[in-house]
């Protein structure tokens, strides 16, 4: 299998997107994970219809495949970060936000993307979810978090929180009907990822979301191996494994045990070689995507050095194959 590697333009953000599109293609990527913001492709902006037809035309002069990411901070509101989200109180407010990852499907059909990323936000006060880490989050520790609060504060807490989880995943599968509609009709999957500290923060969670909305066509996984290694209880290896049929985009850096923080590789503690050759026994021939969203400043040395890193450890695996050098 060969390796299809990318970088996302989050890690880009002090780059024009058209030199950030062509350093990748320079560097001999074979895509990019697209995050759309204000500035790279302003989903909101009043002409991103021509805007989207010139990306398209440029990844097709360059030879760039693209997933279509949707994690940028603040596009839809100046003051909180990913606000509002699919889980938010406010219906008008869920709606923006369900809004704004139709028009990403849009956006994706126009740029022949296979895939949209999403996720579902952080789940409201009482709802079950952890902290940052992962520890504690969503439908997979639900049991846990269960006994814990029922040995410390009661069943009448337990009751409250439970109702909490009930209502975000009843907004959460309510706000993601038009966004399935809307990725039917173009033929791209979403693919929406396991985020520590989320509603959906785990594997678990990902098929308590399929089971809620029936295992629709259009539903995928966003695996991001780092998150994986942060709080998923089996290894990366196996998470990509279990993963494997639902797999539509993959997100890769370093990471270490109980912390979320994207590393540049090395820096971490994930052995790679494995979990590539995990990959590649997956068939899953999709864009893999360096995530390294808070390393802008040194973006292009970073861009440089993962793929060397990332090409290394595939020579060092039995399956992959990697795209030549430029």
């Amino acid at each position: 299998m060969t390796l299809r590697l990318g970088y996302g333009t989050n890690g880009l953000t002090d780059l024009r997107l058209d030199d950030a599109l062509g350093l990748l293609a320079d560097l001999g990527y074979d895509g990019v994970g697209l995050t759309l913001d204000h500035m790279h492709l302003d989903p909101l902006a009043p002409d991103v219809a021509a805007r989207t037809r010139h990306v398209a035309r440029r990844l097709g002069a360059l030879g760039l495949g693209v997933t279509v990411e949707t994690g940028a901070r603040y596009v839809l509101d100046p003051r909180r970060k990913h606000g509002p989200s699919l889980l938010d109180p406010d219906p008008e407010a869920r709606a923006a936000r369900t809004a704004l990852l139709v028009r990403a499907v849009d956006i994706a059909a126009e740029l022949g993307a296979h895939a949209v990323h999403c996720f579902s936000g952080i789940a409201p006060p009482g709802a079950g979810a952890g902290p940052d880490t992962g520890v504690g989050t969503g439908a997979g520790a639900r049991a846990d978090a269960g006994t814990t609060a029922v040995g410390t504060a009661g069943t009448g807490t337990t009751a409250v929180a439970e109702t909490a989880t009930a209502t975000a995943w009843h907004r959460l599968t309510d706000a993601l009907g038009p966004v399935l509609d809307a990725a039917t009709r173009a033929g791209i999957p979403l693919a929406i990822e396991p985020e520590p500290g989320h509603l959906l923060a785990t594997l678990a969670d990902f098929h308590h979301l399929r089971t809620l909305l029936g295992d629709p066509d259009a539903l995928g996984l966003t695996l991001d191996i780092g998150h994986c290694q942060c709080l998923e209880p089996a290894p990366p290896t196996t998470c990509v494994e279990e993963a494997a049929p639902w797999l539509r985009h993959v997100q890769i850096e370093d990471m270490r045990r109980g912390v979320h923080e994207h590393l540049p590789f090395g820096d971490g503690e994930i052995d790679f070689p494995p979990v590539l050759d995990a990959l590649a026994a997956t068939g899953y021939d999709g864009l893999t995507v360096v995530e390294l969203p808070r390393h802008s400043h040194a973006g292009p040395d970073l861009a440089r050095s993962s793929l060397g890193f990332l090409r290394d450890a595939a020579a060092r695996t039995t399956r992959n194959e990697v795209t030549a050098p430029c």
